[in-house]
C-alpha cells in the first residue's frame, strides 16, 4: 500500500469517528427533543434520503472535476450541519442539520474512489478491509468520545444535552478537512469528459446501474443489505434501553464492543479469510451470521445472553460490506470507479432510509416486547437476500481469491 493510501486511510479513520461519535446519542437525542419512535427514525431516515440523492452527484462529480475539492465539499458541509444540530433549540433546525449532512454526506464513496485510485486490482480487496477497519476503529474510539463529550458537557451551559456529541463530532471532522487540503494529493488520473446535466439528480445513472453488467446485481444486494441492517441498527437502540433496561453508558460500551471485534476482523480475519476463501464466498459467510445473529437477540430478555449473541454477530458482521465494495470496484472500470461507487452509495443510502423507518412502524411504544420484532424481521430478511446472492453469484463473482 503507498503513501496516498494510508493518508485518504487516516482521513476516513478521522471522518469515521466524527459519524460514529453520533450513532449512540442520536435516538436519546431525537427523544429529548420529545420525538416519539417514528419521529425519530425520520430523523435517522432524512439523511439517508439526502445522501441517496446527492451522492450520485458527488460521485459524477468527482470522475469529471477530481476526487480532492468534492471531498472538501463534502466535509465542510458535515462539520457546519454538526454545529447546528450541537445548538439545536428545536427539532426543526435539528432536521434541517441532518438534511444538510445527508446531502454533502458524499466522502465514504469519494473516499472509496480514492482507494480504487491508489490501488492494484490484486490489493483492492485488502484495502477496503482496511478503510472499513479504520473506519470500525471509529466505532471504537467514537463512542467512548461521545460519552466523554457528554460528561464534560454537564457542567456547561448544554448541561445533560445529547447536542455535545454533536459539536465534538464537527470539531473533529474539520480536522479530517484539514487534513485533506493540506496532505492529500489529487488522485485521479484520468478525468471523465464534461458530461450533461451533471447537477441532475442521476436518477438515470441509478436505472442504468441496475443493467450494468455484473454490476447491476451487487447493486441490488447492496441495497438490501443495507435495508435490513438498518432495520436492525435502528430497533437495537431502543430494544437495549427498552426491553433490556440498560442506560446510555452501557448502550456506549455496546458499540464499543461492536468496534473492537469489527476492526479485529477487518484486519486479520479479511486478509486471512481472502487468502483460503474467494470473495463471495466471504460475503455469504457474513450474511449468514447475519442473519442468524438478528433472529437469536431477541428469543431471551437477558442483557447477558444478548451481549453473547453481540459477539457472536460481530465475528463476521463486519467483513460484508467490505466485501460488496470491493467486487463492485473489481466488476467496474478504472474511469467508471468514481460514478459506480457513487451510485453503489446512493443505493445504500436509500436503504438506510426505508430501514429505520420500517422499523418505526413496526415497533409500539405501548408495548415494549414489539421492539424486538424489527429484529426477527431483519434476520429472516437477511437470510433471503443470501438466498438471492447465492443464486445470482455467476452474475457478478471474481474468479480469483
Amino acid at each position: 500500500m503507498n503513501r496516498n493510501f494510508w493518508i485518504i486511510a487516516l482521513i476516513s479513520f478521522i471522518n469515521s469517528l466524527s459519524f460514529t461519535i453520533l450513532i449512540p446519542v442520536l435516538y436519546l437525542y431525537g427523544r429529548q427533543f420529545k420525538l416519539d419512535d417514528f419521529q425519530t427514525s425520520l430523523l435517522f431516515a432524512i439523511y439517508a434520503i439526502a445522501q441517496f440523492f446527492a451522492t450520485p452527484i458527488i460521485g459524477k462529480l468527482s470522475d469529471r472535476f477530481g476526487r480532492k475539492p468534492l471531498l472538501v465539499i463534502s466535509l465542510a458541509g458535515t462539520v457546519l450541519a454538526n454545529l447546528m444540530a450541537g445548538t439545536a433549540a428545536s427539532a426543526a433546525v435539528l432536521f434541517f442539520a441532518r438534511f444538510l449532512d445527508g446531502i454533502t454526506g458524499g466522502n465514504a464513496s469519494v473516499a472509496q474512489a480514492v482507494i480504487s485510485d491508489v490501488t492494484s486490482r490484486e490489493n483492492r480487496a485488502k484495502a477496503f478491509g482496511i478503510n472499513g477497519a479504520a473506519f470500525g476503529l471509529g466505532f471504537i474510539l467514537g463512542p467512548a468520545i461521545s460519552l466523554l463529550a457528554q460528561k464534560a458537557a454537564i457542567n456547561t451551559p448544554l448541561g445533560k444535552s445529547f447536542g455535545a456529541s454533536f459539536l465534538v463530532s464537527g470539531t473533529i471532522a474539520a480536522i479530517a478537512l484539514v487534513l485533506t487540503i493540506f496532505l492529500l494529493p489529487e488522485t485521479l488520473k484520468t478525468k471523465a469528459e464534461k458530461a450533461q446535466n451533471i447537477f441532475d439528480l442521476g436518477l438515470d445513472k441509478l436505472i442504468k446501474g441496475l443493467f450494468m453488467p455484473r454490476i447491476g446485481i451487487l447493486l441490488v444486494i447492496n441495497f438490501l443489505t443495507g435495508l435490513t441492517f438498518t432495520l436492525f441498527t435502528f430497533a437495537f437502540q431502543p430494544y437495549f434501553i427498552t426491553v433490556l433496561k440498560q442506560n446510555s453508558d452501557a448502550l456506549t460500551l455496546m458499540f464499543f464492543l461492536f468496534g473492537v471485534l469489527g476492526v479485529i476482523m477487518q484486519t486479520l480475519g479479511i486478509s486471512q479469510l481472502t487468502k483460503h476463501f474467494q470473495l463471495v464466498q466471504i460475503l455469504f459467510m457474513g450474511l449468514f451470521i447475519r442473519s442468524l445473529s438478528f433472529v437469536l437477540m431477541p428469543l431471551w430478555e437477558d442483557v447477558h445472553y444478548f451481549v453473547a449473541v453481540c459477539v457472536f454477530f460481530s465475528l463476521l458482521n463486519s467483513v460484508v460490506q467490505p466485501m460488496i465494495s470491493a467486487l463492485i470496484s473489481l466488476n467496474a472500470t478504472p474511469e467508471e470507479q468514481g460514478t459506480v461507487l457513487g451510485v453503489s452509495s446512493s443505493y445504500l443510502s436509500i436503504s438506510n432510509a426505508f430501514g429505520p423507518i420500517i422499523a418505526g412502524l413496526v415497533v409500539n411504544q405501548a408495548n415494549p416486547q414489539s421492539y424486538g420484532y424489527p429484529l426477527y424481521l431483519a434476520g429472516i430478511c437477511t437470510f433471503l437476500v443470501l438466498i438471492f446472492a447465492f443464486i445470482k453469484r455467476k452474475s457478478y463473482a471474481i474468479s480469483r481469491k
